[in-house]
Protein backbone atom coordinates (compact mmCIF):
# COMPACT_ATOMS: atom_id res chain seq x y z
CA UNK A 1 0.00 0.00 0.00
CA UNK A 2 1.56 3.53 -0.89
CA UNK A 3 0.06 6.28 0.87
CA UNK A 4 -0.17 9.46 -1.12
CA UNK A 5 0.84 11.75 1.46
CA UNK A 6 4.64 10.10 1.43
CA UNK A 7 4.61 11.11 -2.39
CA UNK A 8 3.38 14.49 -2.77
CA UNK A 9 2.93 18.17 -0.75
CA UNK A 10 -0.51 19.24 -0.99
CA UNK A 11 -0.78 23.02 -2.33
CA UNK A 12 -4.56 23.30 -2.37
CA UNK A 13 -7.99 22.35 -2.53
CA UNK A 14 -11.49 21.96 -3.64
CA UNK A 15 -13.96 20.94 -1.84
CA UNK A 16 -17.20 19.45 -3.74
CA UNK A 17 -18.11 16.58 -5.36
CA UNK A 18 -15.88 15.39 -7.27
CA UNK A 19 -13.26 16.59 -4.04
CA UNK A 20 -10.21 17.90 -6.07
CA UNK A 21 -6.39 17.89 -4.46
CA UNK A 22 -3.82 19.96 -6.02
CA UNK A 23 -0.16 18.87 -4.83
CA UNK A 24 3.46 19.09 -5.99
CA UNK A 25 5.55 15.69 -6.61
CA UNK A 26 8.56 14.97 -7.85
CA UNK A 27 8.79 13.20 -11.33
CA UNK A 28 10.32 9.67 -9.56
CA UNK A 29 7.11 9.65 -6.38
CA UNK A 30 4.77 11.16 -9.41
CA UNK A 31 5.59 7.89 -11.04
CA UNK A 32 5.24 6.01 -8.15
CA UNK A 33 2.11 7.37 -6.86
CA UNK A 34 0.49 6.55 -10.82
CA UNK A 35 2.09 2.56 -10.50
CA UNK A 36 -0.12 2.82 -7.07
CA UNK A 37 -3.12 4.07 -8.32
CA UNK A 38 -3.17 1.54 -11.45
CA UNK A 39 -2.02 -1.21 -9.22
CA UNK A 40 -5.23 -0.34 -6.62
CA UNK A 41 -2.43 0.06 -4.05
CA UNK A 42 -2.79 3.99 -3.63
CA UNK A 43 -4.02 4.75 -0.10
CA UNK A 44 -5.62 8.57 0.80
CA UNK A 45 -4.94 9.65 4.34
CA UNK A 46 -8.95 10.32 5.55
CA UNK A 47 -10.50 7.49 3.97
CA UNK A 48 -10.84 9.12 0.07
CA UNK A 49 -10.47 6.45 -2.96
CA UNK A 50 -8.25 8.01 -5.73
CA UNK A 51 -10.76 8.33 -8.99
CA UNK A 52 -7.85 10.09 -11.08
CA UNK A 53 -5.01 11.38 -11.58
CA UNK A 54 -3.79 14.57 -13.89
CA UNK A 55 -0.17 16.12 -13.96
CA UNK A 56 -1.10 19.82 -14.06
CA UNK A 57 1.47 22.47 -15.09
CA UNK A 58 1.10 25.61 -12.51
CA UNK A 59 2.42 29.23 -13.49
CA UNK A 60 5.06 30.23 -11.21
CA UNK A 61 2.82 33.23 -10.44
CA UNK A 62 0.02 30.78 -9.34
CA UNK A 63 2.42 28.61 -6.69
CA UNK A 64 3.94 32.08 -5.04
CA UNK A 65 -0.20 32.77 -4.99
CA UNK A 66 -0.83 29.55 -3.37
CA UNK A 67 2.33 29.59 -1.38
CA UNK A 68 0.76 33.00 0.48
CA UNK A 69 -2.69 31.60 0.86
CA UNK A 70 -1.26 28.46 1.99
CA UNK A 71 -2.38 27.52 5.65
CA UNK A 72 0.44 25.60 7.57
CA UNK A 73 -0.01 21.89 7.09
CA UNK A 74 -1.63 21.17 10.85
CA UNK A 75 -4.77 23.59 9.77
CA UNK A 76 -4.77 22.14 6.14
CA UNK A 77 -4.90 18.51 7.51
CA UNK A 78 -7.91 19.73 10.02
CA UNK A 79 -9.46 21.08 7.59
CA UNK A 80 -9.33 18.48 5.23
CA UNK A 81 -10.38 15.57 7.77
CA UNK A 82 -13.52 18.39 7.84
CA UNK A 83 -14.31 18.47 4.76
CA UNK A 84 -14.30 14.75 4.01
CA UNK A 85 -14.94 12.56 7.42
CA UNK A 86 -13.18 9.53 6.92
CA UNK A 87 -16.87 7.45 7.75
CA UNK A 88 -18.87 9.74 5.30
CA UNK A 89 -20.74 7.09 3.09
CA UNK A 90 -21.58 9.90 0.61
CA UNK A 91 -17.76 10.05 -0.79
CA UNK A 92 -15.47 7.47 -2.25
CA UNK A 93 -16.27 7.10 -5.88
CA UNK A 94 -16.25 10.82 -7.44
CA UNK A 95 -12.77 11.95 -6.05
CA UNK A 96 -10.13 13.34 -7.61
CA UNK A 97 -6.63 13.96 -6.90
CA UNK A 98 -4.95 16.07 -9.25
CA UNK A 99 -0.87 15.78 -8.94
CA UNK A 100 1.80 18.20 -10.51
CA UNK A 101 4.77 17.36 -12.41
CA UNK A 102 7.31 19.61 -11.48
CA UNK A 103 7.38 23.61 -9.84
CA UNK A 104 9.99 24.39 -12.55
CA UNK A 105 10.07 23.01 -16.16
CA UNK A 106 12.87 21.32 -17.01
CA UNK A 107 14.55 22.60 -20.07
CA UNK A 108 16.92 21.68 -22.52
CA UNK A 109 19.11 23.36 -24.69
CA UNK A 110 20.14 21.81 -28.21
CA UNK A 111 22.45 23.02 -31.32
CA UNK A 112 19.67 22.06 -33.56
CA UNK A 113 16.76 23.66 -31.52
CA UNK A 114 15.02 20.21 -31.74
CA UNK A 115 12.77 19.46 -29.08
CA UNK A 116 14.13 16.22 -27.04
CA UNK A 117 11.87 13.61 -25.32
CA UNK A 118 12.40 13.94 -21.71
CA UNK A 119 8.57 12.91 -21.12
CA UNK A 120 8.54 12.50 -17.68
CA UNK A 121 9.92 15.84 -16.66
CA UNK A 122 8.26 18.30 -19.57
CA UNK A 123 5.18 19.32 -20.16
CA UNK A 124 5.26 20.43 -23.68
CA UNK A 125 6.05 16.37 -23.88
CA UNK A 126 2.78 15.21 -21.58
CA UNK A 127 0.96 18.05 -24.16
CA UNK A 128 2.30 15.58 -26.83
CA UNK A 129 1.53 12.64 -25.59
CA UNK A 130 -1.96 13.80 -24.54
CA UNK A 131 -2.49 14.63 -28.70
CA UNK A 132 -0.55 11.24 -29.64
CA UNK A 133 -3.71 9.76 -27.35
CA UNK A 134 -5.85 11.99 -28.86
CA UNK A 135 -4.88 10.63 -32.40
CA UNK A 136 -5.27 7.18 -31.18
CA UNK A 137 -9.11 8.55 -29.99
CA UNK A 138 -9.73 10.00 -33.53
CA UNK A 139 -9.01 7.06 -35.24
CA UNK A 140 -10.39 4.14 -33.64
CA UNK A 141 -13.96 3.68 -34.46
CA UNK A 142 -15.46 3.50 -31.01
CA UNK A 143 -13.66 6.34 -28.96
CA UNK A 144 -12.87 5.59 -25.74
CA UNK A 145 -15.40 6.81 -23.40
CA UNK A 146 -14.14 9.53 -20.69
CA UNK A 147 -14.90 8.72 -17.28
CA UNK A 148 -17.83 10.75 -15.67
CA UNK A 149 -16.54 12.56 -12.28
CA UNK A 150 -19.36 10.38 -10.28
CA UNK A 151 -19.70 6.71 -11.55
CA UNK A 152 -22.25 6.38 -8.66
CA UNK A 153 -24.80 9.03 -9.21
CA UNK A 154 -27.85 8.98 -11.20
CA UNK A 155 -27.60 5.47 -11.42
CA UNK A 156 -31.27 4.35 -11.72
CA UNK A 157 -31.83 7.46 -14.35
CA UNK A 158 -29.17 5.39 -16.33
CA UNK A 159 -29.89 1.97 -15.80
CA UNK A 160 -31.92 1.50 -18.87
CA UNK A 161 -30.19 3.17 -20.68
CA UNK A 162 -26.55 1.29 -19.72
CA UNK A 163 -28.20 -2.21 -20.28
CA UNK A 164 -29.36 -1.64 -23.75
CA UNK A 165 -25.63 -0.36 -24.35
CA UNK A 166 -25.05 -4.18 -23.31
CA UNK A 167 -22.89 -3.10 -19.96
CA UNK A 168 -23.28 -5.71 -17.53
CA UNK A 169 -25.12 -4.76 -14.35
CA UNK A 170 -21.63 -4.99 -12.51
CA UNK A 171 -20.02 -1.58 -13.95
CA UNK A 172 -23.69 0.68 -12.75
CA UNK A 173 -22.10 0.49 -9.28
CA UNK A 174 -18.99 1.59 -10.70
CA UNK A 175 -17.08 -0.89 -8.70
CA UNK A 176 -13.90 -2.43 -10.41
CA UNK A 177 -14.85 -6.21 -10.96
CA UNK A 178 -12.97 -7.63 -8.16
CA UNK A 179 -13.93 -11.01 -6.06
CA UNK A 180 -12.90 -10.99 -2.51
CA UNK A 181 -12.06 -14.42 -0.30
CA UNK A 182 -12.42 -13.07 3.50
CA UNK A 183 -10.81 -16.61 5.22
CA UNK A 184 -10.43 -14.71 8.45
CA UNK A 185 -7.11 -15.56 10.93
CA UNK A 186 -6.83 -18.50 8.10
CA UNK A 187 -3.94 -18.38 6.05
CA UNK A 188 -4.21 -21.51 4.57
CA UNK A 189 -3.30 -21.20 0.88
CA UNK A 190 -4.80 -24.02 0.45
CA UNK A 191 -8.58 -23.25 1.59
CA UNK A 192 -7.94 -20.14 -1.14
CA UNK A 193 -7.68 -21.84 -3.51
CA UNK A 194 -9.90 -24.47 -3.42
CA UNK A 195 -12.63 -21.05 -2.95
CA UNK A 196 -10.99 -19.29 -5.92
CA UNK A 197 -11.26 -22.43 -7.86
CA UNK A 198 -14.62 -23.33 -7.53
CA UNK A 199 -15.49 -19.54 -8.25
CA UNK A 200 -13.46 -19.60 -11.32
CA UNK A 201 -15.76 -22.08 -12.66
CA UNK A 202 -18.59 -20.69 -12.14
CA UNK A 203 -18.00 -17.08 -13.26
CA UNK A 204 -16.81 -15.71 -16.46
CA UNK A 205 -12.96 -15.86 -15.71
CA UNK A 206 -11.81 -13.31 -18.34
CA UNK A 207 -14.01 -10.88 -16.52
CA UNK A 208 -12.94 -10.92 -12.71
CA UNK A 209 -10.14 -11.14 -10.46
CA UNK A 210 -10.32 -13.12 -7.66
CA UNK A 211 -8.19 -11.87 -4.31
CA UNK A 212 -8.12 -13.26 -0.64
CA UNK A 213 -8.93 -10.02 1.91
CA UNK A 214 -6.44 -10.83 5.07
CA UNK A 215 -7.92 -10.06 8.73
CA UNK A 216 -4.86 -6.87 8.45
CA UNK A 217 -6.34 -5.88 5.43
CA UNK A 218 -10.12 -5.39 6.35
CA UNK A 219 -9.37 -2.13 8.94
CA UNK A 220 -6.58 -1.27 6.80
CA UNK A 221 -7.16 -1.24 2.58
CA UNK A 222 -9.48 0.74 0.63
CA UNK A 223 -11.01 -2.44 -0.71
CA UNK A 224 -14.72 -1.45 0.27
CA UNK A 225 -15.04 0.98 -3.04
CA UNK A 226 -12.52 -1.90 -5.14
CA UNK A 227 -14.42 -4.57 -4.68
CA UNK A 228 -17.85 -6.36 -6.80
CA UNK A 229 -18.57 -9.25 -4.20
CA UNK A 230 -17.13 -10.42 -0.96
CA UNK A 231 -16.48 -13.90 -0.10
CA UNK A 232 -16.62 -14.99 3.49
CA UNK A 233 -15.47 -18.81 3.74
CA UNK A 234 -14.45 -19.01 7.40
CA UNK A 235 -16.51 -20.61 10.65
CA UNK A 236 -15.04 -18.29 12.91
CA UNK A 237 -16.53 -15.31 14.73
CA UNK A 238 -16.28 -12.17 13.18
CA UNK A 239 -14.50 -9.75 15.13
CA UNK A 240 -16.70 -6.33 15.75
CA UNK A 241 -14.91 -4.08 13.34
CA UNK A 242 -14.40 -6.66 10.33
CA UNK A 243 -18.32 -6.66 11.31
CA UNK A 244 -18.76 -3.24 10.47
CA UNK A 245 -16.35 -2.66 7.70
CA UNK A 246 -18.65 -5.64 5.73
CA UNK A 247 -21.23 -3.96 7.09
CA UNK A 248 -20.77 -0.25 5.05
CA UNK A 249 -19.73 -2.25 2.04
CA UNK A 250 -23.15 -3.78 1.95
CA UNK A 251 -25.09 -0.23 2.60
CA UNK A 252 -22.87 0.89 -0.49
CA UNK A 253 -23.91 -1.42 -2.96
CA UNK A 254 -21.85 -4.52 -1.97
CA UNK A 255 -22.29 -8.14 -2.36
CA UNK A 256 -21.62 -10.94 0.20
CA UNK A 257 -21.88 -14.51 -0.49
CA UNK A 258 -21.43 -16.96 2.91
CA UNK A 259 -20.10 -20.26 2.90
CA UNK A 260 -20.82 -21.74 6.48
CA UNK A 261 -19.91 -18.43 8.23
CA UNK A 262 -20.76 -17.03 11.04
CA UNK A 263 -21.51 -13.49 9.63
CA UNK A 264 -25.31 -12.25 10.17
CA UNK A 265 -26.93 -9.32 9.72
CA UNK A 266 -30.20 -7.22 10.51
CA UNK A 267 -32.48 -9.86 12.03
CA UNK A 268 -30.71 -13.13 11.18
CA UNK A 269 -29.70 -15.64 13.79
CA UNK A 270 -27.61 -18.50 13.39
CA UNK A 271 -29.22 -21.74 15.37
CA UNK A 272 -26.25 -24.89 16.05
CA UNK A 273 -27.74 -28.48 15.54
CA UNK A 274 -24.66 -30.38 16.56
CA UNK A 275 -26.47 -33.86 15.14
CA UNK A 276 -25.90 -32.43 11.53
CA UNK A 277 -22.08 -31.31 11.72
CA UNK A 278 -20.36 -32.61 8.65
CA UNK A 279 -23.16 -34.91 7.60
CA UNK A 280 -24.36 -34.93 3.97
CA UNK A 281 -27.76 -33.70 3.96
CA UNK A 282 -30.60 -33.34 1.39
CA UNK A 283 -31.43 -29.77 0.70
CA UNK A 284 -34.50 -28.71 -1.50
CA UNK A 285 -33.51 -25.38 -3.36
CA UNK A 286 -36.56 -23.48 -4.38
CA UNK A 287 -36.98 -20.28 -5.67
CA UNK A 288 -40.18 -18.24 -6.93
CA UNK A 289 -39.21 -18.52 -10.54
CA UNK A 290 -37.07 -21.63 -11.02
CA UNK A 291 -38.39 -25.08 -10.52
CA UNK A 292 -37.40 -26.72 -7.21
CA UNK A 293 -34.46 -28.27 -7.26
CA UNK A 294 -33.03 -31.48 -4.49
CA UNK A 295 -29.14 -31.92 -3.95
CA UNK A 296 -26.92 -33.48 -1.46
CA UNK A 297 -23.99 -31.10 0.42
CA UNK A 298 -22.12 -31.59 3.15
CA UNK A 299 -23.82 -28.94 5.92
CA UNK A 300 -21.74 -27.30 8.58
CA UNK A 301 -24.36 -27.85 11.55
CA UNK A 302 -25.45 -24.67 12.01
CA UNK A 303 -29.24 -23.28 10.47
CA UNK A 304 -30.92 -20.14 10.29
CA UNK A 305 -33.61 -19.25 12.80
CA UNK A 306 -37.44 -19.32 11.79
CA UNK A 307 -39.29 -16.11 12.07
CA UNK A 308 -36.35 -13.84 10.99
CA UNK A 309 -37.26 -10.43 11.99
CA UNK A 310 -35.96 -7.76 8.90
CA UNK A 311 -34.51 -4.93 10.79
CA UNK A 312 -34.38 -2.78 7.71
CA UNK A 313 -33.21 -5.69 5.91
CA UNK A 314 -35.25 -8.09 3.82
CA UNK A 315 -34.92 -12.03 4.05
CA UNK A 316 -36.10 -14.87 2.27
CA UNK A 317 -35.37 -18.47 2.60
CA UNK A 318 -33.96 -20.11 -0.77
CA UNK A 319 -33.20 -23.24 1.00
CA UNK A 320 -34.10 -26.01 3.78
CA UNK A 321 -33.02 -29.15 4.65
CA UNK A 322 -35.43 -32.01 3.44
CA UNK A 323 -35.92 -32.94 7.35
CA UNK A 324 -38.91 -33.15 9.99
CA UNK A 325 -37.96 -29.28 11.26
CA UNK A 326 -37.31 -28.00 7.49
CA UNK A 327 -34.37 -26.30 8.66
CA UNK A 328 -33.35 -22.76 6.59
CA UNK A 329 -30.29 -23.32 5.35
CA UNK A 330 -29.64 -20.62 2.53
CA UNK A 331 -31.29 -17.08 3.10
CA UNK A 332 -31.41 -14.10 0.70
CA UNK A 333 -30.93 -10.72 2.85
CA UNK A 334 -31.18 -7.08 1.41
CA UNK A 335 -29.96 -4.25 3.15
CA UNK A 336 -29.86 -0.34 2.43
CA UNK A 337 -31.03 1.59 -0.60
CA UNK A 338 -27.83 1.02 -2.33
CA UNK A 339 -28.69 -2.20 -4.20
CA UNK A 340 -26.86 -4.18 -1.36
CA UNK A 341 -27.53 -7.59 -0.71
CA UNK A 342 -26.07 -11.15 0.62
CA UNK A 343 -26.83 -15.11 0.12
CA UNK A 344 -25.77 -16.99 3.60
CA UNK A 345 -25.17 -20.73 3.21
CA UNK A 346 -24.91 -22.91 5.68
CA UNK A 347 -24.28 -25.69 3.10
CA UNK A 348 -20.85 -26.51 1.68
CA UNK A 349 -21.46 -25.27 -1.42
CA UNK A 350 -17.84 -24.69 -2.03
CA UNK A 351 -16.99 -28.20 -1.64
CA UNK A 352 -16.86 -31.43 -3.52
CA UNK A 353 -16.60 -35.09 -2.99
CA UNK A 354 -13.20 -34.96 -3.59
CA UNK A 355 -12.37 -32.30 -0.95
CA UNK A 356 -14.06 -33.42 1.78
CA UNK A 357 -13.50 -35.75 4.42
CA UNK A 358 -16.37 -38.50 4.13
CA UNK A 359 -16.98 -40.56 6.29
CA UNK A 360 -18.82 -43.52 4.53
CA UNK A 361 -19.03 -44.44 0.82
CA UNK A 362 -22.74 -43.86 0.80
CA UNK A 363 -22.48 -40.03 1.53
CA UNK A 364 -19.17 -40.17 -1.49
CA UNK A 365 -21.92 -41.20 -3.76
CA UNK A 366 -24.68 -39.19 -2.85
CA UNK A 367 -22.13 -35.61 -2.92
CA UNK A 368 -20.55 -37.15 -6.77
CA UNK A 369 -24.29 -37.09 -7.77
CA UNK A 370 -24.81 -34.00 -6.53
CA UNK A 371 -21.74 -32.15 -8.34
CA UNK A 372 -23.61 -30.82 -11.69
CA UNK A 373 -26.67 -29.19 -9.10
CA UNK A 374 -24.08 -27.98 -7.01
CA UNK A 375 -22.55 -25.87 -9.51
CA UNK A 376 -26.03 -24.88 -10.98
CA UNK A 377 -27.24 -23.71 -7.52
CA UNK A 378 -23.92 -21.80 -6.95
CA UNK A 379 -24.38 -20.16 -10.64
CA UNK A 380 -27.25 -19.14 -9.63
CA UNK A 381 -26.47 -17.17 -6.52
CA UNK A 382 -23.99 -15.69 -8.57
CA UNK A 383 -25.75 -14.35 -10.94
CA UNK A 384 -28.89 -13.14 -8.06
CA UNK A 385 -25.85 -11.22 -6.85
CA UNK A 386 -25.16 -9.57 -10.40
CA UNK A 387 -21.84 -11.72 -11.43
CA UNK A 388 -21.78 -12.67 -15.05
CA UNK A 389 -21.45 -16.55 -15.56
CA UNK A 390 -21.97 -17.04 -18.83
CA UNK A 391 -18.01 -17.97 -20.10
CA UNK A 392 -16.80 -15.49 -23.04
CA UNK A 393 -14.97 -16.92 -25.65
CA UNK A 394 -11.56 -15.64 -25.44
CA UNK A 395 -10.40 -14.17 -29.10
CA UNK A 396 -7.86 -16.01 -31.80
CA UNK A 397 -4.68 -13.62 -31.40
CA UNK A 398 -3.96 -11.74 -34.44
CA UNK A 399 -0.39 -10.90 -35.89
CA UNK A 400 1.05 -7.08 -35.00
CA UNK A 401 1.47 -4.75 -37.92
CA UNK A 402 4.69 -2.22 -37.97
CA UNK A 403 2.74 1.16 -38.99
CA UNK A 404 3.99 4.81 -40.13
CA UNK A 405 1.70 7.55 -41.46
CA UNK A 406 5.06 8.39 -42.74
CA UNK A 407 7.02 6.64 -45.62
CA UNK A 408 10.40 7.83 -44.78
CA UNK A 409 10.40 7.56 -40.98
CA UNK A 410 8.89 4.14 -41.80
CA UNK A 411 12.14 2.75 -44.46
CA UNK A 412 14.24 4.74 -41.63
CA UNK A 413 12.95 1.94 -38.86
CA UNK A 414 13.57 -1.00 -41.57
CA UNK A 415 16.75 -0.08 -42.33
CA UNK A 416 17.53 -0.01 -38.25
CA UNK A 417 15.74 -3.34 -37.32
CA UNK A 418 18.03 -5.15 -40.22
CA UNK A 419 20.78 -4.40 -37.56
CA UNK A 420 18.89 -5.06 -34.60
CA UNK A 421 16.87 -8.84 -35.58
CA UNK A 422 19.32 -11.73 -36.41
CA UNK A 423 19.24 -13.73 -39.99
CA UNK A 424 15.67 -15.28 -39.52
CA UNK A 425 13.88 -11.53 -38.53
CA UNK A 426 13.41 -12.71 -34.64
CA UNK A 427 14.12 -9.82 -31.79
CA UNK A 428 14.14 -12.14 -29.11
CA UNK A 429 13.11 -11.44 -25.55
CA UNK A 430 12.58 -13.09 -22.20
CA UNK A 431 9.04 -13.21 -22.17
CA UNK A 432 7.80 -12.38 -26.05
CA UNK A 433 9.93 -12.75 -29.10
CA UNK A 434 9.02 -10.45 -32.50
CA UNK A 435 9.20 -11.90 -35.61
CA UNK A 436 9.64 -9.45 -38.34
CA UNK A 437 7.92 -10.51 -41.48
CA UNK A 438 7.61 -8.51 -44.74
CA UNK A 439 3.80 -9.74 -45.44
CA UNK A 440 0.88 -12.29 -44.01
CA UNK A 441 1.70 -14.88 -46.36
CA UNK A 442 4.37 -15.77 -44.68
CA UNK A 443 1.88 -17.89 -42.28
CA UNK A 444 3.76 -17.63 -38.96
CA UNK A 445 1.59 -19.02 -36.58
CA UNK A 446 0.42 -16.57 -33.41
CA UNK A 447 1.29 -17.94 -29.76
CA UNK A 448 1.39 -15.52 -26.85
CA UNK A 449 5.86 -16.32 -26.72
CA UNK A 450 6.12 -15.66 -30.77
CA UNK A 451 4.66 -12.26 -32.66
CA UNK A 452 4.95 -12.15 -36.40
CA UNK A 453 5.10 -7.97 -37.01
CA UNK A 454 3.84 -7.56 -40.85
CA UNK A 455 6.24 -4.69 -41.99
CA UNK A 456 4.37 -4.31 -45.08
CA UNK A 457 1.73 -1.58 -44.69
CA UNK A 458 -0.37 -2.46 -48.11
CA UNK A 459 -1.59 -5.62 -46.63
CA UNK A 460 -2.89 -3.57 -43.49
CA UNK A 461 -6.92 -3.30 -43.06
CA UNK A 462 -9.12 -3.16 -39.41
CA UNK A 463 -12.28 -1.86 -39.02
CA UNK A 464 -11.46 -0.75 -35.62
CA UNK A 465 -8.37 1.60 -36.88
CA UNK A 466 -7.81 4.00 -39.53
CA UNK A 467 -4.11 4.97 -40.39
CA UNK A 468 -5.57 7.49 -42.57
CA UNK A 469 -7.71 9.43 -39.73
CA UNK A 470 -4.62 9.07 -37.39
CA UNK A 471 -2.28 10.91 -39.37
CA UNK A 472 -5.00 13.76 -39.98
CA UNK A 473 -5.17 14.27 -36.31
CA UNK A 474 -1.47 13.49 -35.13
CA UNK A 475 0.02 17.22 -34.66
CA UNK A 476 3.52 16.01 -33.89
CA UNK A 477 6.95 15.82 -34.85
CA UNK A 478 8.30 12.29 -34.05
CA UNK A 479 6.06 11.13 -31.24
CA UNK A 480 3.63 8.92 -31.98
CA UNK A 481 5.39 7.89 -35.85
CA UNK A 482 5.80 4.43 -35.34
CA UNK A 483 3.16 2.31 -34.54
CA UNK A 484 2.53 -1.53 -33.50
CA UNK A 485 -0.80 -2.39 -34.08
CA UNK A 486 -2.70 -5.55 -33.17
CA UNK A 487 -6.65 -6.27 -32.81
CA UNK A 488 -5.91 -8.93 -29.96
CA UNK A 489 -2.64 -9.66 -27.90
CA UNK A 490 -2.38 -11.14 -24.46
CA UNK A 491 -0.25 -8.15 -22.94
CA UNK A 492 0.93 -4.82 -24.28
CA UNK A 493 3.22 -5.03 -21.14
CA UNK A 494 5.13 -7.95 -22.30
CA UNK A 495 5.57 -7.11 -26.00
CA UNK A 496 8.28 -4.46 -25.69
CA UNK A 497 10.14 -5.90 -22.72
CA UNK A 498 13.78 -5.37 -23.20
Amino acid sequence: IVKWSDFCSPLAYKPGEPFKLIAEASVDNFSSLGIAFLEDRLQMDNGMVPHRIVSVHLEESALKELAQEAPSVKEKSAAMDAVTPAGKSGLGRGEEEKSKLEEEREQEETGAGEHHLHLSSCHECLQLEDSTIESVKFASAENIPELPDDCSSRTGEKEDECLQKGVKRINLAGKPPNILIFLGSEAAEARFEQVKCVLRECVDAESYTIYQLHQEQVLRDPWIDNSLLLVIATEEPIPEGSHKQFMTFLSKGGKILGFSSSFTLGGVQIKRKNKLKKTVQELVVSKKDSPEVKLNLLVSGCVFEEGMKGDGCRVKVWSRLNNADKDPVIVHVTHGSSGGEAILSQAHLELDSSSVDVQTEEDFNLLKMSNSKRYEVLKEILTCLGLSCESSEIPVLTPIYLLSPDEEIHLAFLKWLEGNVDAEGLRASSKVSLKFISSCESRVEVTPSLMPVITEMGSFSSQHFSLETYQQHLQTKKLGKILLFTEVTTTTMNLLDG
